[in-house]
């Protein structure tokens, strides 16, 4: 059966891939599944048709035959564990690109999306100003400690791994931002994430369903 996974009908990144469907995509294009989407309305999330595929709500959510997965990070671990490509041979090289995985979801993204929700939601707030410097400095901190262990290599620990994979969806959330651009080595290497072949191939598909959307009301 073919695999598939759902996105946003239309959006809100306006098709720029920062949608966690776009990591979902991206692993299996390096991998070389095929895959169908279904579009998903923000209305239809929250029905329970999506929910009994992710009880949150959210996108994505991943379907193969009998299993259904929801979580962007888990279900680019199902599918590097399951096919060559993202996960090194080696036991422990892959113990370290899980690790790197976690933190990219548990370490380096939080500050990054509290920043994003509090520039979009929260801006015409009277605390805005004061609360923003304070994210800022947080992902400033992770930022250069990522750099700092990063230094001159070409991905994290070795080979590209799933755990580059995340780490580079995570870090082109803050492209808006101009921040990254701070931090040259990071900079650079998020060039080469998006450089690659298969990322180029899911953001071009994800690029399409937005084009093709019609204009919201």
């Amino acid at each position: 059966m073919t695999i598939t996974i759902t996105a946003f009908e239309r959006s809100p990144d306006r098709g720029q891939g920062l949608a966690r469907d776009m990591a979902v995509r991206w692993a299996l294009e390096e991998v070389g599944l095929a895959y169908e989407v279904r579009l998903v309305s923000f209305e239809a999330m929250k029905q329970l048709p999506h929910r009994a595929a992710n009880p949150f709500g959210q996108i994505p959510s991943y379907e193969d035959g009998d299993l259904t997965l929801f979580e962007s990070g888990a279900i680019v671990l199902h599918i590097a564990r399951r096919h060559a490509g993202l996960l090194p041979d080696d036991a422990d090289a892959r113990a370290r690109a899980v690790t790197w995985m976690f933190a990219a979801l548990s370490t380096m993204e939080p500050p990054i999306v509290e920043r994003s929700m509090a520039v979009i939601f929260e801006s015409d707030k009277p605390w805005a100003a004061e609360r923003l410097p304070g994210i800022d400095g947080r992902i400033r901190t992770r930022l250069r400690e990522l750099a700092d262990r990063l230094g001159d290599a070409e991905w994290l620990d070795g080979a590209f791994s799933a755990g580059d994979l995340l780490m580079v969806a995570v870090l082109r959330r803050l492209r808006s931002s101009r921040m990254l651009e701070e931090y040259p080595g990071l900079h650079a290497y998020v060039a080469r994430g998006e450089a690659r072949p298969a990322f180029q191939r899911a953001f071009a598909d994800q690029l399409a369903i937005f084009n093709a959307a019609p204009p919201p009301g």
